[in-house]
């Protein structure tokens, strides 16, 4: 049966401009970083990725890492817009990463012209499109200049293979800094920045992330706010579900699961509890409060587990107080690999 969205899919969520510039995002973006490779049946990606679009979510983010194996996910979102939402191309934005390594070979990893170049060329292969709407530098590569790096990326765009650019885990504020300033100086300006961003992974704040990117005007796409299901209720209690991240992701392990982390985790939770919402809920309305946030990339296993995330930004707003009580339980670094 041919897939039909619904007009209504245009009012189902909040829009944000990136930065200074003149793009803009639903609050909520997806992400294909986990569970859309080969290990998930295609029929599961394409429910919740057409579910995701149906909700309001207009951008799909992806890179050429993402899987396992690496560049699968790009694979798998391809054949779902040659099969199902092609039609709809010009009102969905795709974005594409390279940088992190998906092999052995120093050309398939790195910031050289010719490691992010071909790797473009083989995204909009695998995805089947002519060109990308951000292409990201996806880690910073101390062994090659900035200024090459930013050159391919201007190359990206002038080549019309990307009509913007963004940088990912750039936690140096300086850094962020100069990439963003070559890239105006070069007429492509630093449209987004993509870092992670949770209740317990607050380096954006603490190096000052935040304000660097108010001053660039660059938009913040923030990853991992749920801290790879951290903030979630599946580890509350003793015992780590079979289904549950921590069982089976390369990302996360059971020792990450530590008694301080569920003391923290609970105590968010009762918070959530007291405001009617879950701690997801929670996390995410706490990661969105931030303006310089443009839109926070969630995923998801089920459409259900998506509605209910997408729900997060209709409750009360956090006060002072509840702000206040959510600096004090949730620490920087709990239960994760800083």
């Amino acid at each position: 049966m041919t897939y039909q969205p619904s007009e209504a899919r245009h009012d189902a969520l909040a829009w944000r401009r990136a930065g200074s510039s003149g793009l803009t995002l639903p609050e909520f973006s997806f992400g294909l970083w986990q569970k859309f490779g080969d290990r998930t049946p295609y029929e599961t990606q394409r429910e919740i990725l057409l579910g995701a679009f149906e909700a309001g979510i207009t951008h799909f983010d992806n890179a050429n890492r993402y899987g396992p194996p690496h560049r699968a996910a790009e694979k798998n979102l391809g054949r779902l817009l040659r099969q199902d939402l092609g039609a709809w191309r010009e009102e969905i934005l795709i974005s594409s990463k390279a940088g992190n390594p998906i092999g052995k070979s120093p050309y398939l990893r790195g910031g050289s012209r010719k490691s992010l170049l071909q790797s473009l060329d083989h995204s909009l292969r695998d995805l089947g499109t002519d060109y990308v709407d951000i292409f990201y530098f996806h880690h910073p590569d101390p062994a090659t200049p900035i200024e090459e790096t930013v050159g391919a990326l201007v190359t990206a765009v002038q080549s019309g293979k990307a009509l913007y650019v963004g940088i990912s885990n750039f936690y140096s504020r300086a850094a962020a800094h100069e990439a963003a300033l070559l890239l105006r100086q070069a007429g492509v300006p630093l449209v987004a920045h993509q870092p992670r961003y949770s209740i317990f992974d607050r380096r954006i704040e603490i190096e000052g992330i935040l304000e660097q990117s108010a001053e660039d005007g660059v938009g913040l796409i923030t990853y991992s706010p749920l801290a790879q299901g951290l903030l979630t209720d599946k580890y509350l209690d003793s015992g780590i579900p079979a289904e549950a991240r921590a069982a089976s992701s390369d990302f996360l392990s059971p020792s990450d699961i530590s008694e301080d982390y569920r003391v923290r985790a609970r105590a968010l939770n009762d918070l959530a509890l007291e405001r009617g919402q879950s701690l997801a809920q929670l996390a995410l309305q706490w990661v969105l409060r931030r303006p310089e946030v443009t839109s926070a990339l969630i995923g998801a296993s089920s459409v259900e587990q998506l509605h209910h995330n997408l729900r997060a930004p209709g409750f009360t707003a956090l006060t002072a107080e509840e702000l206040a009580v959510i600096d004090t339980h949730g620490v920087h670094g709990t239960g994760l690999r800083l």
